[in-house]
């Protein structure tokens, strides 16, 4: 087994075990449609196992839910399954009754829960990142405003030395070269939050694009999951896109810093995403309903995000579904370690009192 840290990446085929083995090293090869292939892992031989769960959706969280459920196996011996597919995915299965719990960075409306019976709480918070492959620049180097960044992703900035770009970043030589884009080819709470914020902070980009967790590209090359979009720009000279944090620490990536709505330049970090969440609301959100891309805070990262956490109210199967909260029970109360060395932001004390209690009521 290689480092807890790292993701491995086989087919989409075959569920994840996460609890019972640790990431690999390497990030998926594109398939010859465009994608790329989602990780997976598998339990260690002769283990035993006192109950299994199964989830799917969100690839944002998937680092950190692999080693919560390494964990999390060690301790209790139960163990997770867990398909990293994407938000959409993760939606689409729970309501299907597929799984026993799925997983999402956009956030369902009480509506939309109410209709199919689904509890929906917050599980850890992240950041996405725009990173890039440009010879010669590193991580953290580059700087991207908001606007900047969705006339990228418009294709109206479309070469590296263009002057909008040379005049946010004097001093750093840039190619002559195209700007080659990559985005998800998959339904994603990632890029769910990346165009949610690029339609606050972009008047052209909300006219013509809009968000959801899957939309009208412009332009660019697609990748499947944050695995393939991190191992895209990865091979691609000239390229960027836009991953969780994790996936770029771990795959060395040159990541971007951007300019926040208070007009300061930040880096992606711990203490920025803790600086956005610390903005929310979440007293006054039903059902957790809240994004919290574009936040106020002077240090915060512009495009911090939260992943949710859908399960049924009323499930067929009540001792599954009971072991499947009993987990994100001990993440909440044991997980706070590794979400930190993972770059994600456990939630806050009060938060977490008030997920508490929204399962006493919500889940019987």
């Amino acid at each position: 087994m290689k480092s807890t840290a790292r993701i491995a990446a086989l087919s989409l085929a075959l569920a994840l075990a996460v609890s019972a083995c640790k990431p690999g090293t390497d990030t998926p090869a594109p398939a010859a449609d465009g994608t790329a292939a989602a990780p997976t892992a598998t339990a260690p031989a002769g283990d035993k196992v006192a109950a299994e769960i199964t989830g799917a959706g969100a690839t944002f969280i998937y680092p950190l839910l692999s080693k919560w459920s390494d964990e999390y196996h060690k301790a209790t011996g139960n163990k997770i399954n867990y398909q990293s597919i994407g938000s959409g995915g993760g939606i689409a299965q729970i309501k299907a009754a597929t799984v026993d719990f799925g997983s999402t960075d956009k956030p369902l409306p009480s509506e939309e829960l109410a209709t199919a019976g689904l509890g929906q709480f917050p599980s850890a918070i992240g950041g996405v990142v725009p990173v890039v492959n440009v010879a010669g620049v590193t991580a953290g180097e580059l700087r991207l405003s908001g606007p900047l960044l969705a006339d990228i992703y418009l294709g109206t900035v479309a070469k590296w030395n263009d002057p909008a770009i040379a005049a946010l970043n004097p001093g750093v030589t840039l190619p002559d070269s195209k700007i080659n884009v990559v985005k998800r080819s998959d339904g994603s709470g990632t890029t769910f939050n990346f165009v949610n914020y690029l339609s606050k902070v972009s008047p052209a980009w909300k006219a013509k694009v809009g968000e959801g967790t899957s939309v009208n590209w412009p332009t660019g090359i697609g990748g499947k999951g944050n695995e393939g979009v991190a191992s895209y720009v990865k091979q691609i000279k000239g390229s960027i896109g836009y991953v969780e944090l994790a996936y770029a620490t771990e795959n060395g990536m040159a990541h971007a810093q951007m300019q926040n709505a208070a007009g300061n330049w930040v880096q992606p970090s711990i203490a920025a995403f803790q600086a956005a969440a610390a903005t929310a609301d979440w007293k006054n959100a039903k059902d957790f309903n809240l994004v919290i891309t574009n936040a106020p805070g002077a240090e915060a990262w512009p495009i911090t995000a939260t992943n949710f956490i859908l399960m049924y109210k009323q499930p067929k199967d009540a001792q599954r579904s009971k072991d499947a909260l009993a987990f994100f029970k001990w993440s909440l109360a044991n997980g706070q370690a590794q979400a930190q060395a993972l770059h994600y932001v456990p939630l806050p004390a009060e938060l977490v009192s008030q997920v508490e209690a929204y399962w006493a009521t919500e889940f019987k």
